[in-house]
């Protein structure tokens, strides 16, 4: 997985996942002892999800300035937006574990679901039940751990390999992963919702994003100035209004690139965007390579 990030004005990086065409948008690593993530970047947050599963020994997670302690057959689960921090000191960890970082839609790429609703999908309630900014740890039983270490080194292995199909078994070993990983919850989330002006702007993106939309539009329609409404996204999520609207639009051009045979331009019409050639460039800004490479490397895989 590359890294796209930006530095608020905070100092904290806010990381983006770098989808690849042709590559399912799921990413696992591994790490044996050495320092991972919150220690090369510094703090940061993602704007994807994250899985965390201890195999052996012991570490801590310092997310939104509290310590999680984590010990063998733990399963850490980060949303996104969670500012992860470098606990001060020298490094010292000898845990062995693996990561899953994906986006909310690697579980259903198809889907054309409101930007919110993720929180409320059955298949990531671990992750949805949490207000920005708070982790969850479960704790995966002794006799359940071989097939956690079963499905991980599978993903990893079609990852790497990309034999025929192994897209579907990608997605078919992180859906086994989040299956187990929601039986491990005592009860249902504390909070399934989000901030309901939060939710009120996403829910406007998700409606007109075919539309051309713009930030004053958003605020109009939520009865509020656009400055309020940019504070408030800002400050929930690490983007912008606009960086939202371009997401959708690019969720659902790279669906149509994937599952219909409509033109570069017909499907920049249909996201939103009135000049082709705008559109593309958007693209390419977004994925590194225009709409028509897209869908041919994603038709050859």
């Amino acid at each position: 997985m590359g890294l796209s990030s930006v530095t608020d004005s905070d100092g904290v990086q806010l990381v983006g996942y770098d989808r690849r065409a042709g590559v399912p948008p799921v990413t696992v690593r591994r790490w044996d002892g050495a320092p991972h993530d919150a220690v090369m970047l510094g703090a940061h947050a993602h704007d994807f999800l994250v899985l965390l599963h201890v195999v052996e020994g012991a570490d801590v997670m310092r997310v939104d300035g509290h310590d999680w302690p984590l010990t063998a057959g733990d399963a850490f689960v980060m949303a996104p937006g969670a500012v992860v921090t470098p606990r001060p000191g020298p490094r010292r960890s000898d845990a062995r574990m693996w990561a899953v970082f994906f986006p909310a839609d690697a579980v259903d790429p198809a889907a054309a679901a409101p930007l919110a609703s993720w929180r409320s999908h059955p298949l990531l309630a671990a992750f949805g039940g949490h207000r920005r900014g708070v982790a969850q740890r479960l704790h995966v039983p002794e006799e359940e751990r071989a097939a956690w270490a079963g499905h991980l080194r599978d993903l990893d292995d079609e990852l790497r390999g990309r034999r025929d199909g192994y897209a579907d078994a990608v997605r078919a070993h992180l859906t086994l992963l989040l299956v187990r990983l929601g039986r491990l919850q005592p009860g249902p989330p504390a909070d399934q919702g989000v901030e309901p002006l939060l939710a009120a702007v996403l829910d406007v993106v998700e409606t007109r994003f075919h539309e051309p939309i713009s930030l004053r539009d958003v605020a109009s329609a939520v009865g509020l100035t656009p400055g309020h409404v940019t504070t408030v996204v800002g400050r929930r999520t690490g983007r912008t209004v606009q960086q939202w609207i371009t997401e959708r639009r690019m969720r659902e051009a790279r669906r149509l690139l994937a599952g219909s045979d409509l033109t570069i331009a017909e499907i920049g019409s249909r996201v939103g965007y009135r000049e082709t050639g705008y559109f593309v460039r958007r693209f390419r800004a977004e994925h590194g390579v225009p709409p028509a490479a897209w869908r041919r490397a994603g038709r050859t895989a």
